[in-house]
Protein backbone atom coordinates (compact mmCIF):
# COMPACT_ATOMS: atom_id res chain seq x y z
CA UNK A 1 0.00 0.00 0.00
CA UNK A 2 3.02 2.31 0.34
CA UNK A 3 6.49 2.20 -0.82
CA UNK A 4 9.10 2.64 -3.09
CA UNK A 5 11.84 1.73 -5.84
CA UNK A 6 14.06 3.28 -8.33
CA UNK A 7 17.49 3.16 -8.98
CA UNK A 8 20.99 5.20 -9.89
CA UNK A 9 22.67 4.05 -13.40
CA UNK A 10 21.80 3.44 -16.44
CA UNK A 11 19.18 0.12 -17.27
CA UNK A 12 17.77 -1.02 -20.62
CA UNK A 13 14.39 0.00 -21.76
CA UNK A 14 11.68 -2.05 -19.94
CA UNK A 15 13.89 -2.51 -16.99
CA UNK A 16 11.06 -1.26 -14.54
CA UNK A 17 8.52 -3.46 -16.13
CA UNK A 18 10.55 -6.71 -16.33
CA UNK A 19 11.17 -5.87 -12.40
CA UNK A 20 7.62 -6.11 -11.38
CA UNK A 21 7.10 -8.93 -13.91
CA UNK A 22 10.00 -10.79 -12.35
CA UNK A 23 8.84 -10.07 -8.50
CA UNK A 24 5.56 -11.53 -10.05
CA UNK A 25 3.47 -8.32 -8.78
CA UNK A 26 1.53 -5.92 -10.66
CA UNK A 27 2.06 -2.37 -10.15
CA UNK A 28 0.28 -0.63 -7.23
CA UNK A 29 -2.71 1.77 -7.62
CA UNK A 30 -1.47 5.42 -7.03
CA UNK A 31 1.86 4.33 -8.39
CA UNK A 32 4.00 7.51 -9.45
CA UNK A 33 7.06 7.59 -11.05
CA UNK A 34 9.71 10.35 -12.80
CA UNK A 35 12.53 8.85 -14.88
CA UNK A 36 15.59 10.48 -16.21
CA UNK A 37 18.62 8.02 -18.37
CA UNK A 38 20.35 8.04 -15.14
CA UNK A 39 18.02 7.94 -12.28
CA UNK A 40 14.32 6.22 -11.92
CA UNK A 41 11.77 6.57 -8.68
CA UNK A 42 8.91 5.40 -8.20
CA UNK A 43 6.61 5.99 -5.23
CA UNK A 44 3.20 4.68 -3.94
CA UNK A 45 1.20 6.21 -1.25
CA UNK A 46 4.54 8.41 -1.07
CA UNK A 47 6.06 11.55 -2.54
CA UNK A 48 8.43 12.18 -5.02
CA UNK A 49 10.95 15.74 -5.94
CA UNK A 50 13.96 16.86 -8.14
CA UNK A 51 15.58 19.82 -8.02
CA UNK A 52 19.44 20.65 -8.95
CA UNK A 53 21.24 17.23 -8.48
CA UNK A 54 19.04 15.89 -5.89
CA UNK A 55 16.38 13.55 -6.43
CA UNK A 56 13.90 12.56 -3.19
CA UNK A 57 11.44 9.93 -2.43
CA UNK A 58 9.64 9.21 1.01
CA UNK A 59 7.22 6.94 1.45
CA UNK A 60 4.25 6.46 3.93
CA UNK A 61 3.32 8.99 7.15
CA UNK A 62 6.24 10.69 7.96
CA UNK A 63 5.27 13.93 9.89
CA UNK A 64 8.08 16.84 10.79
CA UNK A 65 8.33 18.88 14.11
CA UNK A 66 9.64 21.61 12.07
CA UNK A 67 6.58 23.85 11.13
CA UNK A 68 8.38 25.01 8.10
CA UNK A 69 8.66 21.61 7.15
CA UNK A 70 5.04 20.59 8.15
CA UNK A 71 3.49 22.78 5.43
CA UNK A 72 5.82 21.36 2.55
CA UNK A 73 5.05 18.18 0.73
CA UNK A 74 7.31 15.68 2.72
CA UNK A 75 9.69 14.60 -0.22
CA UNK A 76 10.90 18.31 -0.55
CA UNK A 77 10.88 18.78 3.24
CA UNK A 78 13.73 15.92 2.32
CA UNK A 79 15.73 17.81 0.20
CA UNK A 80 15.80 20.47 2.53
CA UNK A 81 16.33 18.22 5.11
CA UNK A 82 19.41 16.00 3.50
CA UNK A 83 20.88 19.41 2.27
CA UNK A 84 21.00 20.86 5.94
CA UNK A 85 22.25 17.23 7.83
CA UNK A 86 23.12 14.79 5.53
CA UNK A 87 23.26 11.68 6.64
CA UNK A 88 21.53 12.97 9.95
CA UNK A 89 18.32 14.16 7.92
CA UNK A 90 15.87 10.99 8.74
CA UNK A 91 16.71 12.00 12.56
CA UNK A 92 14.21 15.15 12.01
CA UNK A 93 11.82 12.91 10.39
CA UNK A 94 9.06 11.14 12.38
CA UNK A 95 6.20 8.77 11.76
CA UNK A 96 6.43 5.49 9.52
CA UNK A 97 8.56 5.76 6.13
CA UNK A 98 11.15 4.89 4.21
CA UNK A 99 12.99 7.45 1.91
CA UNK A 100 15.61 7.46 -0.98
CA UNK A 101 18.12 10.15 -1.96
CA UNK A 102 19.91 10.85 -5.13
CA UNK A 103 22.59 13.53 -5.28
CA UNK A 104 24.28 13.91 -7.81
CA UNK A 105 26.87 16.50 -7.23
CA UNK A 106 27.48 13.89 -3.72
CA UNK A 107 27.76 10.89 -5.73
CA UNK A 108 25.43 8.92 -3.93
CA UNK A 109 22.29 6.63 -3.44
CA UNK A 110 20.99 7.70 0.59
CA UNK A 111 18.55 5.46 1.87
CA UNK A 112 16.85 5.50 5.68
CA UNK A 113 14.22 3.17 7.34
CA UNK A 114 11.72 4.51 10.23
CA UNK A 115 12.53 3.88 13.62
CA UNK A 116 9.88 0.75 14.73
CA UNK A 117 10.73 -0.73 10.95
CA UNK A 118 7.06 -0.35 10.12
CA UNK A 119 8.30 -0.30 6.04
CA UNK A 120 11.00 -2.09 4.71
CA UNK A 121 13.67 -1.47 2.26
CA UNK A 122 16.15 -2.83 0.08
CA UNK A 123 18.99 -2.54 -1.78
CA UNK A 124 22.21 -3.54 -3.95
CA UNK A 125 24.98 -2.08 -4.64
CA UNK A 126 26.63 -2.47 -7.69
CA UNK A 127 29.09 -1.56 -10.27
CA UNK A 128 26.38 -0.29 -12.65
CA UNK A 129 24.82 1.68 -9.85
CA UNK A 130 22.92 1.20 -6.86
CA UNK A 131 19.01 -0.63 -7.15
CA UNK A 132 16.45 -0.14 -3.93
CA UNK A 133 12.90 -1.03 -3.31
CA UNK A 134 10.62 -1.63 -0.69
CA UNK A 135 10.48 -5.53 -1.42
CA UNK A 136 13.48 -7.27 -1.93
CA UNK A 137 12.03 -8.92 -4.87
CA UNK A 138 11.69 -6.07 -6.56
CA UNK A 139 15.35 -5.64 -6.12
CA UNK A 140 16.76 -9.17 -7.05
CA UNK A 141 14.00 -8.53 -10.63
CA UNK A 142 16.73 -5.91 -11.72
CA UNK A 143 18.45 -7.16 -14.63
CA UNK A 144 21.51 -6.26 -12.85
CA UNK A 145 21.13 -8.68 -9.93
CA UNK A 146 19.18 -11.78 -11.38
CA UNK A 147 16.65 -13.12 -8.75
CA UNK A 148 19.64 -15.67 -7.42
CA UNK A 149 19.03 -17.58 -4.25
CA UNK A 150 21.07 -17.13 -1.48
CA UNK A 151 21.61 -20.40 0.30
CA UNK A 152 22.73 -18.65 3.62
CA UNK A 153 19.23 -16.78 3.40
CA UNK A 154 17.50 -20.14 3.63
CA UNK A 155 19.77 -21.09 6.36
CA UNK A 156 18.46 -18.14 7.90
CA UNK A 157 14.72 -18.65 7.58
CA UNK A 158 14.97 -21.77 8.46
CA UNK A 159 16.28 -20.75 11.71
CA UNK A 160 14.32 -17.66 12.11
CA UNK A 161 11.32 -18.71 10.38
CA UNK A 162 11.87 -15.45 8.67
CA UNK A 163 14.41 -13.79 6.81
CA UNK A 164 15.80 -10.82 9.36
CA UNK A 165 17.83 -8.05 7.85
CA UNK A 166 20.31 -7.10 7.04
CA UNK A 167 20.26 -9.96 4.93
CA UNK A 168 17.91 -11.69 2.66
CA UNK A 169 17.00 -14.78 0.67
CA UNK A 170 18.63 -13.60 -2.62
CA UNK A 171 22.18 -13.18 -4.04
CA UNK A 172 23.76 -9.78 -3.20
CA UNK A 173 20.38 -8.01 -1.78
CA UNK A 174 20.52 -6.99 1.68
CA UNK A 175 17.92 -5.13 3.62
CA UNK A 176 17.97 -1.61 5.93
CA UNK A 177 17.43 -2.57 10.25
CA UNK A 178 15.02 0.16 11.88
CA UNK A 179 16.67 3.55 12.07
CA UNK A 180 19.31 2.83 10.00
CA UNK A 181 20.66 4.44 6.71
CA UNK A 182 23.08 3.60 4.41
CA UNK A 183 25.00 5.74 1.82
CA UNK A 184 25.74 3.78 -1.41
CA UNK A 185 28.56 5.13 -3.99
CA UNK A 186 29.51 2.47 -6.28
CA UNK A 187 29.81 -0.55 -4.73
CA UNK A 188 31.24 1.11 -1.64
CA UNK A 189 28.28 0.89 1.16
CA UNK A 190 28.12 3.34 4.62
CA UNK A 191 25.83 2.40 6.97
CA UNK A 192 24.88 4.03 10.27
CA UNK A 193 22.32 4.22 12.99
CA UNK A 194 20.54 7.84 12.96
CA UNK A 195 18.73 7.29 15.87
CA UNK A 196 18.54 4.33 19.01
CA UNK A 197 16.20 4.02 22.09
CA UNK A 198 17.75 5.63 25.19
CA UNK A 199 17.58 3.21 28.04
CA UNK A 200 17.46 4.24 31.59
CA UNK A 201 18.59 2.00 33.83
CA UNK A 202 17.80 3.45 37.14
CA UNK A 203 15.33 2.59 39.13
CA UNK A 204 12.47 5.82 39.69
CA UNK A 205 9.88 6.21 42.24
CA UNK A 206 7.17 8.50 40.54
CA UNK A 207 4.82 6.23 39.08
CA UNK A 208 1.75 8.12 39.62
CA UNK A 209 3.79 10.95 37.63
CA UNK A 210 4.51 8.47 34.93
CA UNK A 211 1.46 6.52 34.82
CA UNK A 212 -0.36 10.02 33.27
CA UNK A 213 2.01 10.71 30.72
CA UNK A 214 2.03 6.97 29.87
CA UNK A 215 -2.17 6.94 29.29
CA UNK A 216 -1.42 10.26 27.44
CA UNK A 217 0.67 8.94 25.00
CA UNK A 218 -1.59 6.20 24.41
CA UNK A 219 -4.29 8.54 24.10
CA UNK A 220 -2.04 10.67 21.53
CA UNK A 221 -0.90 7.65 19.50
CA UNK A 222 -3.97 6.84 18.59
CA UNK A 223 -5.34 10.02 17.86
CA UNK A 224 -2.39 10.16 15.57
CA UNK A 225 -2.79 6.94 14.20
CA UNK A 226 -6.55 7.84 13.55
CA UNK A 227 -5.97 10.85 11.77
CA UNK A 228 -8.83 12.53 10.02
CA UNK A 229 -10.11 8.79 8.88
CA UNK A 230 -12.53 6.34 9.90
CA UNK A 231 -10.32 2.62 11.65
CA UNK A 232 -11.37 -0.52 12.99
CA UNK A 233 -9.19 -2.28 15.30
CA UNK A 234 -7.67 -5.75 15.55
CA UNK A 235 -9.04 -7.59 18.95
CA UNK A 236 -7.28 -10.84 20.42
CA UNK A 237 -8.49 -9.89 23.66
CA UNK A 238 -5.15 -9.34 25.02
CA UNK A 239 -3.78 -6.42 26.63
CA UNK A 240 -2.28 -4.59 24.14
CA UNK A 241 -5.58 -4.85 21.11
CA UNK A 242 -7.79 -4.42 24.37
CA UNK A 243 -6.04 -0.92 25.09
CA UNK A 244 -6.03 0.23 21.58
CA UNK A 245 -9.66 -0.62 20.86
CA UNK A 246 -10.99 0.99 24.13
CA UNK A 247 -8.73 4.28 23.85
CA UNK A 248 -10.58 4.54 20.12
CA UNK A 249 -14.20 4.33 21.74
CA UNK A 250 -12.61 7.04 23.40
CA UNK A 251 -11.14 9.08 21.66
CA UNK A 252 -13.76 8.55 18.39
CA UNK A 253 -16.68 7.62 20.41
CA UNK A 254 -17.37 4.33 18.42
CA UNK A 255 -14.99 1.52 17.67
CA UNK A 256 -15.91 -1.28 15.02
CA UNK A 257 -13.23 -4.52 16.32
CA UNK A 258 -12.79 -7.70 14.73
CA UNK A 259 -11.69 -10.74 16.33
CA UNK A 260 -10.73 -14.38 15.41
CA UNK A 261 -11.70 -17.36 16.99
CA UNK A 262 -11.06 -20.96 17.07
CA UNK A 263 -12.85 -24.31 17.66
CA UNK A 264 -9.96 -25.87 18.99
CA UNK A 265 -9.03 -26.46 23.02
CA UNK A 266 -6.17 -24.23 23.89
CA UNK A 267 -6.19 -21.76 21.40
CA UNK A 268 -9.63 -19.66 21.35
CA UNK A 269 -9.59 -16.53 23.46
CA UNK A 270 -12.97 -14.78 22.10
CA UNK A 271 -14.38 -14.66 25.69
CA UNK A 272 -11.51 -12.56 26.48
CA UNK A 273 -12.39 -10.28 23.25
CA UNK A 274 -15.88 -10.14 23.93
CA UNK A 275 -15.28 -9.27 27.43
CA UNK A 276 -12.98 -5.92 26.60
CA UNK A 277 -16.16 -5.51 23.92
CA UNK A 278 -18.97 -5.87 26.40
CA UNK A 279 -16.39 -3.44 28.67
CA UNK A 280 -15.97 -0.83 26.44
CA UNK A 281 -19.06 -0.73 24.46
CA UNK A 282 -17.07 -2.10 21.40
CA UNK A 283 -18.73 -2.66 17.89
CA UNK A 284 -17.08 -6.06 17.31
CA UNK A 285 -17.36 -8.74 14.42
CA UNK A 286 -16.10 -12.42 14.68
CA UNK A 287 -15.20 -15.39 12.42
CA UNK A 288 -14.19 -18.65 13.70
CA UNK A 289 -11.38 -20.12 11.88
CA UNK A 290 -11.76 -23.82 9.83
CA UNK A 291 -8.92 -25.76 8.42
CA UNK A 292 -9.78 -25.36 5.23
CA UNK A 293 -9.54 -21.48 5.55
CA UNK A 294 -5.58 -22.67 5.69
CA UNK A 295 -5.77 -24.09 2.31
CA UNK A 296 -7.44 -20.29 0.58
CA UNK A 297 -4.52 -18.38 3.26
CA UNK A 298 -1.52 -20.78 1.65
CA UNK A 299 -1.23 -19.54 -1.90
CA UNK A 300 -1.76 -15.60 -0.78
CA UNK A 301 0.50 -16.00 1.72
CA UNK A 302 3.41 -17.48 -0.62
CA UNK A 303 2.63 -15.03 -3.23
CA UNK A 304 2.04 -12.01 -1.20
CA UNK A 305 5.74 -11.87 0.69
CA UNK A 306 8.78 -11.01 -1.07
CA UNK A 307 10.38 -13.41 1.47
CA UNK A 308 9.44 -16.81 2.45
CA UNK A 309 7.31 -15.87 5.92
CA UNK A 310 7.22 -18.40 7.93
CA UNK A 311 4.88 -17.55 10.81
CA UNK A 312 1.63 -19.34 10.59
CA UNK A 313 -0.58 -16.48 12.55
CA UNK A 314 0.08 -14.67 9.18
CA UNK A 315 -3.32 -16.63 8.62
CA UNK A 316 -5.40 -15.26 11.40
CA UNK A 317 -4.28 -11.94 10.93
CA UNK A 318 -5.23 -12.24 6.65
CA UNK A 319 -8.82 -13.60 7.59
CA UNK A 320 -9.49 -10.55 10.25
CA UNK A 321 -7.94 -7.93 7.78
CA UNK A 322 -10.06 -9.40 5.10
CA UNK A 323 -13.12 -9.67 7.18
CA UNK A 324 -13.03 -5.68 7.84
CA UNK A 325 -12.27 -4.93 4.29
CA UNK A 326 -15.22 -6.91 3.39
CA UNK A 327 -17.20 -4.20 5.28
CA UNK A 328 -15.44 -1.46 3.45
CA UNK A 329 -12.63 -0.62 5.91
CA UNK A 330 -9.44 0.86 4.91
CA UNK A 331 -7.32 1.48 8.04
CA UNK A 332 -6.89 -0.84 11.26
CA UNK A 333 -5.07 -0.13 14.21
CA UNK A 334 -2.79 -3.30 15.96
CA UNK A 335 -2.36 -3.37 19.08
CA UNK A 336 1.71 -5.00 18.18
CA UNK A 337 4.55 -3.66 20.40
CA UNK A 338 3.78 -3.46 24.06
CA UNK A 339 5.24 -6.75 25.16
CA UNK A 340 8.75 -5.79 23.10
CA UNK A 341 8.60 -2.23 24.48
CA UNK A 342 7.39 -2.54 27.88
CA UNK A 343 8.53 -6.20 29.11
CA UNK A 344 5.64 -8.59 28.15
CA UNK A 345 7.01 -11.92 26.63
CA UNK A 346 7.45 -14.59 29.59
CA UNK A 347 11.21 -15.56 28.10
CA UNK A 348 11.86 -12.07 30.22
CA UNK A 349 11.20 -13.61 33.81
CA UNK A 350 12.46 -17.07 32.71
CA UNK A 351 16.24 -15.46 32.20
CA UNK A 352 15.83 -13.56 35.49
CA UNK A 353 15.80 -17.15 37.43
CA UNK A 354 18.89 -17.82 35.20
CA UNK A 355 20.70 -14.44 35.66
CA UNK A 356 20.27 -14.93 39.64
CA UNK A 357 22.50 -17.33 39.65
CA UNK A 358 25.36 -15.29 38.72
CA UNK A 359 25.04 -13.08 41.73
CA UNK A 360 25.69 -15.35 44.06
CA UNK A 361 29.52 -15.41 45.60
CA UNK A 362 31.97 -17.10 43.52
CA UNK A 363 33.25 -18.94 46.06
CA UNK A 364 29.74 -20.58 46.71
CA UNK A 365 29.11 -21.31 42.89
CA UNK A 366 32.88 -22.80 41.92
CA UNK A 367 33.70 -24.40 46.10
CA UNK A 368 29.68 -26.35 46.15
CA UNK A 369 27.37 -25.72 43.76
CA UNK A 370 28.91 -26.86 40.59
CA UNK A 371 31.47 -29.61 42.39
CA UNK A 372 28.01 -31.16 44.20
CA UNK A 373 26.27 -30.94 40.74
CA UNK A 374 29.51 -32.65 38.95
CA UNK A 375 29.71 -35.73 41.56
CA UNK A 376 29.10 -39.74 40.06
CA UNK A 377 25.53 -39.98 39.49
CA UNK A 378 24.09 -36.37 39.87
CA UNK A 379 22.55 -37.23 36.66
CA UNK A 380 20.48 -40.00 37.34
CA UNK A 381 18.78 -38.70 40.20
CA UNK A 382 15.67 -35.94 39.41
CA UNK A 383 16.91 -33.12 41.70
CA UNK A 384 20.24 -33.57 40.28
CA UNK A 385 19.53 -33.51 36.46
CA UNK A 386 17.50 -30.76 37.37
CA UNK A 387 20.26 -28.62 38.59
CA UNK A 388 22.92 -30.03 36.17
CA UNK A 389 20.22 -28.34 33.28
CA UNK A 390 19.81 -25.09 35.48
CA UNK A 391 23.92 -24.65 35.61
CA UNK A 392 24.02 -25.81 31.91
CA UNK A 393 21.81 -22.62 31.15
CA UNK A 394 23.13 -20.42 33.43
CA UNK A 395 26.12 -20.53 32.45
CA UNK A 396 25.45 -20.25 28.62
CA UNK A 397 25.76 -16.36 28.46
CA UNK A 398 22.64 -13.94 26.90
CA UNK A 399 21.57 -13.89 23.82
CA UNK A 400 22.85 -17.90 23.39
CA UNK A 401 20.86 -19.02 26.16
CA UNK A 402 17.71 -17.67 24.57
CA UNK A 403 18.00 -20.08 21.42
CA UNK A 404 18.20 -23.21 23.20
CA UNK A 405 14.72 -23.03 22.60
CA UNK A 406 15.11 -22.92 19.65
CA UNK A 407 14.58 -25.46 17.12
CA UNK A 408 17.55 -25.80 14.58
CA UNK A 409 20.04 -25.25 17.61
CA UNK A 410 19.09 -27.81 19.36
CA UNK A 411 19.81 -30.55 16.74
CA UNK A 412 22.49 -32.02 15.12
CA UNK A 413 23.36 -30.19 11.98
CA UNK A 414 24.38 -32.70 9.99
CA UNK A 415 21.92 -35.14 10.53
CA UNK A 416 19.35 -32.22 9.63
CA UNK A 417 20.56 -30.00 6.77
CA UNK A 418 22.03 -31.92 3.53
CA UNK A 419 25.84 -31.92 3.48
CA UNK A 420 26.34 -29.56 0.22
CA UNK A 421 24.08 -27.11 1.40
CA UNK A 422 25.50 -26.83 5.43
CA UNK A 423 29.16 -26.47 3.71
CA UNK A 424 27.99 -23.02 1.55
CA UNK A 425 26.78 -21.57 4.85
CA UNK A 426 27.65 -19.97 7.91
CA UNK A 427 25.80 -21.68 10.98
CA UNK A 428 26.94 -19.33 13.43
CA UNK A 429 25.65 -16.15 11.61
CA UNK A 430 22.29 -16.14 13.19
CA UNK A 431 24.12 -16.29 16.49
CA UNK A 432 26.07 -13.46 15.71
CA UNK A 433 23.23 -11.04 14.64
CA UNK A 434 21.81 -11.76 17.89
CA UNK A 435 24.56 -10.70 19.99
CA UNK A 436 25.08 -7.64 17.29
CA UNK A 437 21.93 -6.37 18.43
CA UNK A 438 21.80 -7.12 22.07
CA UNK A 439 25.26 -5.61 22.80
CA UNK A 440 24.46 -2.41 20.80
CA UNK A 441 21.42 -1.45 23.32
CA UNK A 442 22.39 1.49 25.17
CA UNK A 443 22.04 -0.35 28.26
CA UNK A 444 23.70 -2.04 30.98
CA UNK A 445 20.21 -4.41 32.51
CA UNK A 446 19.73 -7.47 30.43
CA UNK A 447 16.18 -7.01 30.80
CA UNK A 448 16.70 -4.03 28.25
CA UNK A 449 18.75 -5.82 26.39
CA UNK A 450 16.60 -8.71 26.07
CA UNK A 451 14.05 -6.12 24.77
CA UNK A 452 15.91 -4.36 22.36
CA UNK A 453 16.88 -7.38 20.66
CA UNK A 454 13.00 -8.49 20.58
CA UNK A 455 12.03 -5.13 18.58
CA UNK A 456 14.47 -5.77 16.19
CA UNK A 457 13.69 -9.53 15.92
CA UNK A 458 10.61 -10.38 17.08
CA UNK A 459 8.47 -6.58 15.72
CA UNK A 460 10.92 -5.46 12.78
CA UNK A 461 11.64 -8.87 11.07
CA UNK A 462 8.19 -10.96 12.22
CA UNK A 463 5.18 -9.72 13.50
CA UNK A 464 5.59 -6.24 11.65
CA UNK A 465 5.51 -7.95 8.60
CA UNK A 466 3.41 -10.68 9.30
CA UNK A 467 0.18 -8.10 10.47
CA UNK A 468 1.75 -5.24 7.20
CA UNK A 469 2.09 -8.04 4.49
CA UNK A 470 -1.47 -9.84 5.48
CA UNK A 471 -3.35 -6.58 5.75
CA UNK A 472 -1.73 -5.56 2.56
CA UNK A 473 -2.85 -8.48 1.37
CA UNK A 474 -6.54 -7.98 2.23
CA UNK A 475 -6.23 -4.38 0.77
CA UNK A 476 -6.27 -3.19 4.11
CA UNK A 477 -3.26 -0.47 5.57
CA UNK A 478 -2.42 -1.25 9.26
CA UNK A 479 -1.30 1.49 11.80
CA UNK A 480 0.92 0.75 15.23
CA UNK A 481 -0.53 3.29 18.14
CA UNK A 482 1.42 1.76 20.64
CA UNK A 483 4.73 2.34 18.66
CA UNK A 484 4.32 5.63 17.85
CA UNK A 485 7.13 7.57 18.75
CA UNK A 486 7.08 9.58 21.53
CA UNK A 487 5.52 6.32 23.18
CA UNK A 488 8.68 4.44 22.14
CA UNK A 489 10.98 7.32 23.47
CA UNK A 490 9.06 6.74 26.56
CA UNK A 491 9.09 3.39 26.95
CA UNK A 492 13.19 3.94 27.41
CA UNK A 493 12.57 6.20 29.97
CA UNK A 494 10.56 3.03 32.29
CA UNK A 495 13.25 1.44 34.40
CA UNK A 496 13.96 -2.59 33.81
CA UNK A 497 12.49 -3.31 37.11
CA UNK A 498 9.30 -1.35 36.44
CA UNK A 499 9.12 -3.79 32.81
CA UNK A 500 9.72 -7.03 35.05
CA UNK A 501 8.90 -6.86 38.46
CA UNK A 502 9.97 -10.30 40.20
CA UNK A 503 8.32 -12.56 38.28
CA UNK A 504 5.49 -9.97 37.00
CA UNK A 505 5.40 -9.08 33.24
CA UNK A 506 4.63 -5.84 32.74
CA UNK A 507 4.02 -4.43 35.87
CA UNK A 508 3.99 -0.80 34.66
CA UNK A 509 2.40 -1.06 31.50
CA UNK A 510 -0.39 -3.49 33.22
CA UNK A 511 -0.73 -1.39 36.73
CA UNK A 512 -1.03 1.83 34.82
CA UNK A 513 -4.23 0.42 32.89
CA UNK A 514 -5.89 -1.08 36.27
CA UNK A 515 -9.08 0.41 35.81
CA UNK A 516 -9.23 0.92 32.37
CA UNK A 517 -9.17 -2.41 31.40
CA UNK A 518 -10.95 -5.29 32.87
CA UNK A 519 -9.01 -6.92 35.53
CA UNK A 520 -9.37 -10.34 33.85
CA UNK A 521 -7.86 -9.70 30.25
CA UNK A 522 -4.81 -7.55 32.87
CA UNK A 523 -4.31 -11.15 34.61
CA UNK A 524 -4.80 -13.23 31.47
CA UNK A 525 -1.66 -14.96 29.93
CA UNK A 526 -0.24 -13.71 26.95
CA UNK A 527 -1.99 -15.80 23.87
CA UNK A 528 -2.51 -13.78 20.54
CA UNK A 529 -3.99 -14.96 17.23
CA UNK A 530 -1.95 -18.21 17.33
CA UNK A 531 -3.21 -20.85 14.73
CA UNK A 532 -3.97 -24.60 15.13
CA UNK A 533 -1.83 -25.70 12.08
CA UNK A 534 -0.10 -28.48 13.60
CA UNK A 535 -3.29 -30.33 15.03
CA UNK A 536 -5.17 -29.29 11.98
CA UNK A 537 -2.61 -30.56 9.78
CA UNK A 538 -2.81 -33.75 11.90
CA UNK A 539 -6.96 -34.17 11.38
CA UNK A 540 -7.80 -32.67 8.38
CA UNK A 541 -7.16 -34.82 5.37
CA UNK A 542 -7.02 -31.85 2.55
CA UNK A 543 -4.69 -30.20 4.61
CA UNK A 544 -2.41 -33.56 5.29
CA UNK A 545 -2.38 -34.40 1.85
CA UNK A 546 -1.67 -30.87 0.86
CA UNK A 547 1.63 -30.93 2.96
CA UNK A 548 2.59 -34.57 1.91
CA UNK A 549 2.95 -33.42 -1.68
CA UNK A 550 4.28 -30.32 -1.14
CA UNK A 551 7.21 -31.97 1.49
CA UNK A 552 7.87 -34.87 -1.46
CA UNK A 553 8.86 -31.55 -3.71
CA UNK A 554 10.66 -29.51 -1.03
CA UNK A 555 13.06 -33.35 -0.27
CA UNK A 556 14.41 -33.22 -3.41
CA UNK A 557 15.76 -29.71 -3.06
CA UNK A 558 18.57 -30.27 -1.22
CA UNK A 559 18.19 -27.78 1.95
CA UNK A 560 16.96 -31.18 4.50
CA UNK A 561 17.65 -34.40 4.55
CA UNK A 562 14.95 -36.64 3.30
CA UNK A 563 15.24 -38.46 6.33
CA UNK A 564 14.73 -35.58 8.36
CA UNK A 565 12.37 -34.43 6.73
CA UNK A 566 10.59 -38.10 7.40
CA UNK A 567 11.50 -37.83 11.15
CA UNK A 568 9.53 -34.64 11.06
CA UNK A 569 6.47 -35.93 9.69
CA UNK A 570 6.59 -39.09 11.65
CA UNK A 571 6.74 -36.98 15.17
CA UNK A 572 4.01 -34.71 14.28
CA UNK A 573 1.40 -37.93 13.52
CA UNK A 574 2.91 -39.92 16.73
CA UNK A 575 3.82 -37.18 18.89
CA UNK A 576 3.38 -33.32 19.92
CA UNK A 577 1.19 -32.11 17.14
CA UNK A 578 1.61 -28.62 17.69
CA UNK A 579 5.55 -28.71 17.93
CA UNK A 580 6.40 -30.64 15.43
CA UNK A 581 3.46 -28.65 13.18
CA UNK A 582 6.00 -25.52 13.76
CA UNK A 583 8.34 -26.59 11.30
CA UNK A 584 6.56 -28.42 9.09
CA UNK A 585 4.45 -25.15 8.58
CA UNK A 586 7.81 -23.28 7.98
CA UNK A 587 8.85 -26.28 5.57
CA UNK A 588 5.35 -26.10 3.91
CA UNK A 589 5.65 -22.57 3.25
CA UNK A 590 8.74 -22.33 1.93
CA UNK A 591 7.66 -24.81 -0.89
CA UNK A 592 5.10 -22.87 -1.68
CA UNK A 593 6.79 -19.73 -2.42
CA UNK A 594 9.53 -21.20 -4.18
CA UNK A 595 6.96 -23.15 -6.59
CA UNK A 596 5.21 -19.72 -6.98
CA UNK A 597 7.82 -18.53 -7.88
CA UNK A 598 9.25 -21.37 -10.02
CA UNK A 599 12.54 -21.38 -8.53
Amino acid sequence: MRGLMGWRGTAPDGTFEAMWKGAGRPQPLGLERNATPETTLAAWGGNLHREAGVSCVIAGRPYFKDPELLALPAAVALARLWRAHGNDAPAHIHGSFSLAVIDQEQDCVFLALDRIGDHALAFAARPEGCVFASRADLVAAHPALGRSLDPQGLFNYLYFHVVPAPGSVYQGVEKLLPGQWARCQGTKVERGFYWTLKYRDAPRHDFEEQKARFLDLIRDGVKRAKGDDEVATFLSGGTDSSTVSGMLKQVAGQARTYSIGFPAAGFDEMEYARLAGKHFGLDMREYYMRPEDIMEALPIIAGHYDEPFGNDSAVPAYFCAKMAAADGHKIMLAGDGGDEYFGGNARYAKQKVFEAYHKLPGFLRGGLIEPLAGLPGMGALGPGRKLQSYLRQANTPLPERMETYNFIYRQPLNEMFAADFLAGVDAHQPHAWLKEVYDRADSKSYINRMLHLDIKFTLADNDLRKVGGMTEAAGIEVRYPLMDDALVDFSGEIPPDWKVKGQYLRWFFKTSLKGFLPDEIIDKSKHGFGLPFGVWAKDYAPLRERIEDRLSDFSKRGLLTPAYIDHLRNEHMSGHATYFGKMLWVMLVLEEWLAARGL
